[in-house]
């Protein structure tokens, strides 16, 4: 693959099904495991309720929250029942801004979505990680008939930023013209590294927020294959929170995928 993005993603899926795999042999002891996750995250959900309930996300539409009161309202390992949620992006993921650029310029939106990178000049802004798997039976059987499950692996970089005045605004219209001037494909350079990305598609709208939608995107992985990602963007008044969406299997096949409901509803929630 071309992207270091779209690379390290993939690395870090597989590695994440290698695990899933090996748990999977380890016996009844999961159980007791489980129980005790739902334990610690019944725990640590008091403190995220009240920081919640505290901030001032769904008050005065035109205030603009502070480093310190976006971490309240981002997402948190409390606020989702699977995968893992991580506050703080590894340096393999971390982005810096002034590294990213587009051949159309029109474009840098939607690369900056891709890696968890604020839009415009936010008065602040958080990023998050989330990583998980989610399983469906397969038609194919093992050799002694046993059902061979499929395992899909899923990553989301998050992005929660806050803006003054209209800048939340300003920046999904800017998202929203890069969807249209871009349809056809464009290459970005992230740090050293080049991707392709053949199509962008979709602007479906989503329910959740002021205003928000999904866009496919086709990234070139090699020879003529080309794979799926998806980013997610949802405003709730001056704060705008962006997912760049990989499914592994999809990265591989170019296959349609579902960005998963729980960890996009947890977040738009915390937002008010």
């Amino acid at each position: 693959m071309s992207s270091t993005a779209v690379r390290r993603t993939a690395l870090a899926a597989s590695a994440a099904a290698l695990a899933l795999l090996v748990t999977a042999c380890g016996g009844s002891s999961d159980d007791d495991s489980a129980a005790g996750d739902d334990k610690a995250k019944a725990e640590q959900s008091a403190p995220a309720e009240g920081a919640e309930e505290s901030a001032p996300a769904g008050e005065g539409a035109g205030k603009a929250l502070t480093a310190a009161e976006l971490e309240k309202v981002a997402l948190a390992q409390a606020d989702v029942k699977n995968g893992e949620v991580a506050t703080e992006l590894s340096a393999d993921d971390k982005v810096v801004k002034d590294k990213i650029s587009a051949d159309n310029e029109a474009c840098l939106p939607l690369v900056y979505v891709q890696g968890a990178v604020a839009q415009g000049e936010p008065a602040a802004d958080v990023q998050r990680s989330w990583q998980g798997q989610s399983e469906s039976p397969s038609e194919s059987k093992g050799p002694d008939g046993q059902d061979m499950t499929e395992i899909d692996v899923n990553e989301i970089l998050l992005n929660v930023a806050s803006y003054a005045g209209g800048g939340a605004e300003q920046a999904v219209a800017g998202l929203k013209t890069a969807v249209e001037k871009c349809a056809g494909g464009f290459e970005a350079t992230v740090g050293s590294d080049k991707m392709r990305v053949t199509e962008v598609s979709g602007l479906d709208r989503l329910k959740g927020g002021d205003e928000g939608f999904t866009v496919n995107v086709g990234v070139a992985t090699g020879g003529d294959s080309s794979g799926l990602m998806k980013l997610v963007v949802v405003r709730k008044g001056t704060t705008l929170a962006t997912f760049g969406a990989v499914n592994l299997s999809s990265m591989m096949t170019g296959a349609e995928f579902e960005v998963p409901a729980e960890v996009v509803d947890a977040q738009v929630a915390k937002l008010g």
